[in-house]
């Protein structure tokens, strides 16, 4: 079974992560910010990745150690539950549109990390977490993860809608390169024979 738990402990957040990549997308979030756990719920529904993620952070200052810390924590736990990558598909791509939204998410789950981002809020906040903080959740998730993910939303029409179809959008493309292929179930899909 292609499961991991994370424990993080720093001096501003304490975090536990644990992730089935087999699972039926059942979720349970609790970090303290209301929309971000929304946000998660997509990710592991829409993934069918079974995530429980706690977060006790330092919400009195800001969000963007929780959210940050988090990304760092489930990218740790995908690497974890991945193992050695044999069998997965290993790349996809999911275009999302979500009414009046469009948003892409093309990923490589090939162990070298890097993210394009390209999405630009018109609003600083959605509820009452800061617009800014989700580049930086992909950010902590892809180099943790150690995926290459491009994010790029290509029209929106309102800012929750930007937001959620990046989630979905991901969620999906994780989904599908994440799962195994029944054609390759004993091989690592590279030439080099490993990532």
């Amino acid at each position: 079974m292609r499961t991991a738990t994370i424990a993080r402990k720093t001096n501003e957040t304490e975090i536990s992560v644990s992730i089935n990549l087999d699972g039926t997308g059942a979720h349970k979030m609790a970090t303290g910010v209301g929309f971000f756990d929304h946000m998660l719920d997509q990710l592991s529904r829409h993934s069918l990745i079974d995530m429980d993620v706690s977060c006790k952070g330092d919400l009195h200052i800001d969000f963007h150690h929780t959210v940050e810390d988090v990304g760092i924590a489930l990218g740790q736990a995908i690497q974890a539950a991945i193992g050695d990558k044999k069998g997965i598909r290993r790349y996809a791509s999911c275009d999302l549109p979500m009414d009046g939204t469009l948003t892409r998410a093309a990923l490589d789950v090939s162990g070298r990390p890097f993210l394009v981002f390209k999405a630009e809020f018109n609003r600083d906040k959605i509820g009452d977490i800061d617009t800014e903080l989700f580049r930086e959740f992909f950010q902590a998730f892809a180099i943790n993860a150690g995926i290459t993910l491009h994010v790029e939303n290509f029209y929106f029409d309102n800012n929750h809608h930007l937001a959620e179809s990046m989630f979905k959008a991901v969620a999906r493309a994780l989904r599908d390169a994440l799962e195994i292929d029944p054609r390759q179930a004993d091989r690592v899909p590279s030439t080099k024979g490993t990532l």
